[in-house]
């Protein structure tokens, strides 16, 4: 699956979740808290393919999902460039995380960066839209 199918999927289910509890009166507070690791495992089981497995992509003790999918992450299908014949697919706005190579591409590895999965963090970039916060991971050409 590529960034873009990934991204644009990943809106879809987010919005459906927030529709829902906006639906059931559920202010900012709540809607944060509903992401939650613990809850959303138990509630939302096809928000993500880890949830199934009981595991978590960061290895963080309360790791909240609302931003699953980082604001800092950058990605073209296409290219952002090139490095030792490697094309870079991903990358971090804040050179957090780590790159790693496969398949003749760059990617950026995000699983030891637990920057955009603290509550605080979410509360200060929420929005109802998903897409809205991540306005800026999609880089056109």
């Amino acid at each position: 699956m590529s960034y873009e199918e990934w991204f644009e999927r990943h809106a879809q289910k987010h919005k459906k979740i927030v529709d829902k509890l906006l639906a059931l009166g559920y202010d900012e507070d709540r809607i944060i808290e509903y992401f939650d690791y613990d809850n959303m495992a138990k509630e939302e089981i096809d928000f993500c393919p880890l949830y199934k497995e009981g595991k978590k992509c960061h290895d963080m003790k309360e790791l909240n999902c609302y931003l699953c999918g980082c604001p800092n992450f950058r990605f073209n299908d296409k290219g952002l460039g090139e490095y030792n014949n490697f094309k870079i697919l991903s990358e971090c706005e804040i050179n957090n995380g780590t790159k790693f190579a496969s398949g003749g591409f760059i990617h950026q590895s995000c699983s030891k960066c637990s920057v955009p999965h603290h509550r605080a963090y979410v509360k200060k970039h929420f929005d109802t839209d998903w897409k809205k916060i991540m306005k800026e991971v999609k880089i056109d050409e």
